[in-house]
């Protein structure tokens, strides 16, 4: 007789799972002690290796109707563990080297338990107490981090109800939305015959001011959330100007002057300058002094975008590379990347605390005026209480302590960067200034000859090179041992063809040198097995004079 699943519907039942926690026997409580006991273990014994094809999961997931009755929470945790956590991505694996996404610290499992449990609503001090006062104390911390204002400075800013030093959001896209919402705001801000753009919107503010557009401007390598800002905000993404960059992927500082006073010259007003500290596809950081220089002349807001590199100012040896960023009116900083806690946790700070003044929102039955509701100055309402996490993790680990994760991070990349180049046939693109690479395996013996190949011998090679990276990259991906993620560049040193390359991010402390030389020697062992390509890249790259023709064959 197979065993009953659904359970019984009445207040009683339904009273104990509100208030009555799962035996430890129990499926539920056997996983929260392995997962208490041994993270690492339970992952890599319940994520399997092979990845199975997406629309079979689909599968999986196809009920378009809410069950009618409910079910045992033992039975629904073995479904949860058969249909979802086994083909989860095993995103602290330290053979996981593809993303943004990290091992984390083991404290933050019990404390993200406790935060949710404690469910807190951060848009409103009625729903969260203490802990909008710890909110405000975490931006104060990281406000502290970018600018280094006075003791003074935070003790008469940081828990005043009329202003705010930053919010805490979702992600960098909800923070760099926040940043353009509020420079938007106060560029078009109520005045003489003007309610202000949050009132008219934006085509009575333009007419208002003169203008025949806002622009953002932004280098080639800008994260597409700013194409989101602009279509959210009105602004339209054909306004998002990019800007192009140097042979290192930073933004060229002459090119963004002659497209500020282009923009200007044609009537158009330049709303923001987006500067870059940690590209997402290869980890670089602009030139932001230089950037704040002209964002000062043109009288525009200037917003640094450190999602990525922003921990790095935790490093008393790195820091010196996001000089600058202290020039910046507003910065994104996401904790859930290089600051280890679970995803959820972007921040955008304001150098000055009353410029979110412009994009304050009230209601009298929540976020009263007078209060301080943190709701307020927020784009979204209803938010957890992941400023603990942060807290927490600031505490327990520390500034030397991120200082270590950080150092030893871009130590790693620098390594497999050499290890990398030792190597007969796989080449670096992208070299490491953070802890983000890229590179590409190039057999035959062409990455020599690549070095002074013409234009059009990197037409012919380069699409097949192409083709072999994204095979091996596929076939990494589903062999599941580890995962090296891949994007596409445009190289100076190969006269800016479109190439397809491997990316590398080394934030995970757990990944060894050892792994990253299994991680090489796996890519090299699957090229061998594309055993149709290989010899179409050899017979092309003997056609087109790249490689020599043995006569002897």
């Amino acid at each position: 007789m197979a065993p009953k699943t659904t359970a019984e519907v009445s207040m009683e039942s339904l009273f104990r799972i509100f208030t009555v926690p799962e035996a430890p026997d129990s499926t539920l409580g056997k996983i929260e002690q392995h997962l208490s006991e041994n993270l690492e273990d339970f992952l890599s014994s319940h994520i399997v290796a092979q990845e199975r094809p997406l629309h079979e999961i689909e599968q999986e997931f196809a009920a378009s109707t809410i069950p009618e009755q409910p079910e045992f929470v033992s039975t629904h945790t073995e479904t949860l563990l058969k249909k979802l956590v086994s083909q989860s991505v095993h995103t602290a694996s330290p053979r996981f080297i593809g993303h943004m996404t990290s091992a984390l610290p083991y404290f933050l499992l019990p404390l993200a338990k406790l935060m949710v449990g404690l469910n807190q609503n951060l848009v409103k001090i009625e729903t969260s107490k203490a802990f909008t006062p710890l909110e405000r104390n975490v931006l104060g911390m990281l406000h502290h981090l970018v600018y280094g204002e006075s003791e003074a400075f935070y003790h008469r800013w940081m828990h005043n109800a009329e202003y705010s030093l930053g919010a805490f959001c979702s992600g960098g896209t909800i923070a760099n939305i926040s940043a353009l919402w509020v420079a938007r705001n106060n560029l078009l801000a109520p005045r003489k015959g003007f309610a202000g753009v949050g009132a008219e919107g934006l085509a009575a503010g333009l007419m208002h001011c003169g203008y025949n557009r806002l622009v953002i401007l932004v280098s080639e390598r800008g994260h597409y959330s700013l194409g989101k800002a602009a279509d959210v905000l009105g602004i339209g993404r054909q306004n998002i100007v990019t800007v192009a960059t140097d042979e290192n992927n930073r933004i060229r500082i002459d090119a963004l002057r002659e497209t500020a006073a282009k923009v200007t010259a044609e009537g158009g007003r330049v709303l923001a300058i987006v500067g870059i500290a940690g590209t997402t596809e290869t980890g670089h950081i602009d030139p932001l002094q230089e950037m704040a220089k002209i964002a000062q002349e043109y009288r525009t807001h200037f917003h640094v975008d450190a999602a990525w590199g922003g921990a790095t100012l935790m490093s008393s040896h790195y820091r010196p590379l996001l000089a600058g960023i202290e020039l910046a009116d507003s910065v994104t900083i996401d904790a859930h990347k290089q600051m280890y806690v679970p995803m959820g946790a972007g921040m955008v700070l304001f150098k000055d605390p009353g410029l979110v003044n412009a994009i304050e929102h009230h209601a009298e039955y929540i976020i009263r005026r007078g209060s301080k509701d943190l709701g307020s100055h927020t784009m979204e309402g209803s938010r957890p209480g992941m400023a603990m996490l942060v807290y927490s993790a600031l505490h327990v680990m520390g500034r030397t302590g991120y200082e270590l994760l950080i150092d030893t991070s871009i130590q790693k990349a620098k390594y497999f960067a050499d290890l990398i180049e030792s190597q007969d046939d796989f080449e670096v693109i992208t070299y490491p200034e953070l802890c983000i690479l890229t590179y590409r395996y190039v057999p035959f013996g062409l990455k020599e000859s690549l070095k002074n190949a013409s234009d059009d011998q990197l037409k012919v090679i380069t699409p097949l090179l192409n083709t072999l990276t994204r095979f091996i990259q596929k076939t990494q991906r589903e062999n599941g041992r580890s995962f090296v993620s891949r994007t596409k560049l445009t190289p100076a040193q190969y006269n800016h063809e479109g190439s397809v390359v491997f990316r590398s991010v080394l934030a995970n402390p757990l990944t060894t040198e050892s792994m990253l030389q299994e991680i090489i020697a796996e890519q090299r062992d699957i090229a061998a097995t594309a055993k149709n390509l290989m010899p179409q890249i050899k017979a092309a790259a003997e056609h087109c004079g790249l490689l020599v023709v043995d006569s002897a064959s």
